[in-house]
């Protein structure tokens, strides 16, 4: 069996102010021409163009490319990639936004630097799961909202509308080159923005937490190693405390966005959390997010851009956790139990002690106003097969959970998560 883990994480500039400071950070990578990955609401507030006038200031040429798509899909990413082919060559991309922008750059930077369509870099079964034969250039990731974890992880995600799934690229050379977490950044975020990628927060250090030990795997030579290595110590330390931090300060954020105090602590889980998943890796509810997310119909979320249907990602990963967990509690009593003690601290036992955390899940989920399950974004029990074949595509994911998961079970998780209280 396996008896060694792996960790990475990019360099990590962290502080009010912290993105005033790019400019000479690209200056010390010897950069001349960078571009500035966005989307139009993270440009309207002004953010991204003051980054990259900031960078101008060492004497670094800058452009800001602002059509990035919220929730990006596989033609979005070929679009991005395209513009920044057409205006560069570029020796370095900074990404302002959610995740969105940094999955952007991040495909951006991908495709630039190495031959090939998008999809031969996708997943398999999805995609070719080719590796990237070049390196990439130095790419920047400052997030403006607190949740993803994209500015610390090697993955990239997207939807792919023809096959009605979401689904990702994973390979360390997408990693960030440096992180610059400034809590200032995030004060415009809409509530229900925050409420929907702070799950994301929370649903990435339970999941990191909760996941397979690294001891659990067959030994692998040392080009079989992968990111996603199972729960391990200094994972299970990030995601401790930003589980933590979630507790005091998450409804807090989201009721007043202007409270810094609960901003900055946000911003801080977000980093944390990132820093552990990045590594341990994500199992069954962000499995389920992707069909979730990709099948959607008719909903349109408070704080998103309106237009097309839309089901957040973080919202997708948080409406099938409670279930999720109750299902994975029997593999890990003792962890699922100490997550709800970090989230809820003096909260009263029930009697079943494997519906402790979904219930501390259901109260969190009420409170910050996310919909009441799946029917409250759309689905239906005729759905379930559909949502079902979807997430048992995400193998890469799967393969982490702490208890088998085969179409029965997942069925089982997603027809309970119908409604969750």
């Amino acid at each position: 069996m396996e008896s060694v883990f792996t960790y990475g994480s990019p360099a990590l500039k962290f502080g009010p102010g912290a993105s005033a400071e790019i400019g000479h950070d690209l200056s010390e990578y010897g950069v001349r021409r960078a571009l500035v990955v966005t989307d139009p609401g993270v440009a309207a507030t002004g953010h991204p163009a003051r980054v990259a006038e900031r960078i101008a200031a060492y004497g670094i040429e800058t452009a800001v490319f602002d059509g990035v798509h919220v929730e990006p899909t596989d033609e979005s990413l070929r679009r991005a990639a395209e513009q920044a082919r057409a205006s560069g060559p570029w020796d370095a991309f900074v990404a302002v936004g959610g995740g969105s922008s940094i999955d952007t750059a991040k495909a951006a930077n991908l495709l630039t630097t190495n031959p090939g369509d998008l999809m031969d870099y996708v997943n398999v079964p999805v995609g070719g799961g080719r590796a990237p034969e070049h390196p990439l250039k130095p790419l920047v990731a400052v997030p403006t909202t607190t949740g993803t974890g994209a500015e610390s992880t090697t993955v990239c995600v997207m939807d792919v509308p023809a096959l009605k799934v979401k689904t990702g690229i994973s390979h360390p050379r997408l990693r960030p080159t440096l992180a610059v977490v400034d809590p200032d950044l995030t004060m415009s975020q809409p509530a229900g923005v925050t409420a929907a990628s702070g799950m994301d927060i929370l649903c990435h250090a339970l999941e990191s937490y909760t996941a397979r030990p690294y001891t659990s795997f067959e030994r692998k030579r040392p080009e079989q190693r992968v990111p996603y290595c199972g729960a391990n110590p200094i994972s299970d330390m990030w995601a401790e405390r930003a589980m933590a931090l979630l507790a005091t300060s998450f409804r807090a954020a989201v009721r007043d966005g202007s409270d810094a105090a609960a901003r900055g602590d946000m911003a801080l889980a977000a980093t944390f959390a990132g820093l552990g998943f990045g590594n341990a890796g994500v199992h069954l509810p962000h499995a389920n997010a992707y069909p979730i997310a990709g099948r959607v119909r008719g909903f349109h979320p408070d704080g998103y851009p309106p237009g097309e249907p839309l089901v957040p990602h973080g919202m997708a990963v948080a409406l099938t956790a409670p279930q999720a967990f109750r299902f994975t509690f029997e593999a890990c009593p003792e962890r699922h139990l100490r997550a709800a003690e970090l989230l809820e601290p003096g909260g009263e036992r029930p009697r079943d002690p494997a519906g402790h955390l979904p219930a501390v899940l259901t109260r969190l989920m009420r409170d910050i106003g996310l919909p009441n399950g799946l029917s409250g974004v759309g689905y239906t029990e005729a759905d379930v097969p559909a949502l079902v074949e979807g997430a048992m595509k995400q193998q890469r994911l799967l393969a982490t959970a702490p208890r088998p998961v085969d179409e029965e079970a997942a069925a089982g998780v997603l027809r309970r998560s119908l409604e969750n209280w």
